[in-house]
């Protein structure tokens, strides 16, 4: 089914509208991508106008919609390997700064996609709550999501983001309460060992500094005042290349190499996976600027300590975010 097409519940029903962003969420984190989370979204609602003369009156709304996206993203997860990040691929090393690093591809289809901030969070309500939603789609946290079994990773969602009580979660999965409990517990222990979970927390000052100079910097092109941005440990990768880099000189010396295309580039600040991003146009051949990268920035105690790179090369990530097809 195609996103694009008008379903009938945009046509007729706002009240289902009015669940979309949220549900869009849920099933970012659950598919680990904005393009399959806005397809299966769009199959919850023609779902849901099917089926809106029986539901009347029989239970929530908001319940029986997470109910219908719950089953939809099910079944796309059936039977499909997990999405990724290129350093959590198993065994995997960093490549050397070489051109040779861009020998490795996978499908856009093997890895984790971004979303930006405004696609999936609300826009207002209680400040603690709106930052344990930041933190829940940090690019970490998804990845780490997929590691999990399709209903865990629906009973950990629902239970410690949606914070649904257990009875509630049985009652949308037809479990018991004890399964719900056992499938969490079993859940935390794996992405306890996964590693720990970024501390959500708000930009400060200082680090609106930093975006500012890395912008700046970025756009002339000023490696060396770049590579000073960041942490000497410093990592970065590039879906959809297997490469990832480790060091801050490393990622200077490939970004002197292959990496030179990208002089030129304009960009701007925008919010993806509850961390600040940086939208990248590389000059395109003929005259202007067409989408090439969209930059996820972890920023650790002042400088940057990770850069996820996603690169659009015609897979349209940037029509699907809502970013401007050109920067002219």
């Amino acid at each position: 089914m195609s996103t694009a097409a008008l379903s009938p519940a945009e046509e007729l029903d706002p009240r289902l509208l009015e669940h979309r962003r949220e549900l869009t969420g849920y099933c970012y984190r659950m598919l680990g991508s904005i393009f399959d989370a806005e397809d299966a979204v769009q199959e919850t609602m023609v779902r849901a106008w099917r089926g809106l003369a029986d539901f009347e009156g029989r239970s929530a709304l908001r319940s029986w919609l997470y109910r219908i996206a719950t089953n939809v993203c099910l079944d796309q997860l059936n039977g499909r390997q997990r999405r990724a990040l290129p350093m959590d691929l198993a065994g995997g090393d960093p490549y050397p700064p070489v051109p040779a690093s861009l020998a490795g591809r996978r499908p856009m289809t093997a890895w984790v996609e971004p979303v930006l901030d405004r696609q999936v969070l609300p826009e207002d309500g209680d400040p603690a709550e709106q930052a344990i939603a930041r933190e829940s789609v940090r690019l970490a946290f998804v990845a780490a999501l997929q590691h999990l079994p399709p209903k865990q990773r629906a009973v950990l969602i629902l239970r410690e983001v949606l914070r649904w009580k257990a009875e509630e979660v049985a009652r949308l999965l037809d479990a018991t309460v004890a399964s719900v409990n056992s499938a969490l517990q079993r859940a935390r222990a794996t992405l306890a060992d996964l590693g720990d979970r970024p501390a959500p927390r708000d930009l400060d000052d200082a680090d609106r500094e930093l975006l500012a100079r890395y912008l700046d910097a970025f756009e002339r092109y000023d490696i060396d005042a770049f590579v000073q941005l960041l942490h000497e440990d410093a990592t970065q990768h590039m879906p959809p290349f297997e490469m990832w880099l480790r060091g801050a000189e490393d990622i200077g010396t490939w970004m002197k190499g292959p990496g030179a295309e990208c002089r030129g580039s304009r960009v701007f600040p925008v919010t993806a996976n509850g961390a600040p991003a940086v939208a990248q146009y590389r000059p395109r051949a003929g005259g202007g600027h067409e989408p090439w990268g969209l930059h996820v920035l972890e920023i650790e105690n002042g400088r940057v300590a990770h850069i996820s790179s996603f690169l659009d090369l015609g897979t349209g990530l940037f029509t699907k975010l809502g970013l401007p097809a050109s920067f002219d």
